[in-house]
């Protein structure tokens, strides 16, 4: 599977969701048991380098202010989350700035949004329906123990709504 593919599932899996996390996460799950175990596999490959990716502090700042404060495990599920808004969401985020979220999201409702738990699972749950076995380890390197790039002070309003200020005017004001 190569990472054209890969989107086209998970894009094809949200908009059959109509935005819902959890129904993303079963309509994955379906789409995951039509293919081999190999190819759900390298999905998961997909998916886990794209989780890893993400674990970054300014990131994990975006989150906090859509998530009114995240967690260690919030900023998991919203690690999920994200990959499952789609390439231009995550790359948005990832390449462009976490501020950026402000106009990469039409809607955002803290209440539904912003937690993929389930989508983290996805690719587990087909595998192991198709084989009836747990997926072997994927063979890429673990996240870093600590986030990426410089700590974000989350308890700091003036200091989040100077770094982030489209997010803070969007989701804070």
């Amino acid at each position: 599977m190569d990472e054209t593919e890969f989107w086209e599932l998970v894009d094809a899996s949200r908009e059959a969701a109509q935005g819902d996390p959890e129904e993303q996460a079963d309509q994955l799950v379906e789409r995951l048991v039509r293919l081999d175990p190999d190819s759900v596999l390298d999905f998961a490959r997909h998916f886990e380098s794209r989780y890893n990716r993400a674990y970054r502090w300014d990131l994990w700042g975006a989150a906090w202010l859509l998530l009114d404060g995240a967690s260690d495990d919030a900023f998991d599920f919203f690690r999920c989350w994200l990959i499952g808004q789609g390439r231009e969401v995550f790359e948005g985020a990832l390449h462009g700035d976490p501020d950026s979220l402000a106009d990469l999201l039409d809607d955002f409702d803290e209440e539904i949004d912003g937690d993929g738990e389930e989508l983290g699972y996805a690719a587990d749950e087909a595998y192991e329906q198709l084989t009836g076995t747990v997926a072997p380890d994927l063979g890429i390197p673990p996240a870093p123990a600590e986030p990426e790039g410089t700590p974000v002070a989350f308890e700091n309003e003036a200091a989040l709504a100077e770094r982030y200020p489209r997010l803070w005017q969007r989701f804070k004001e």
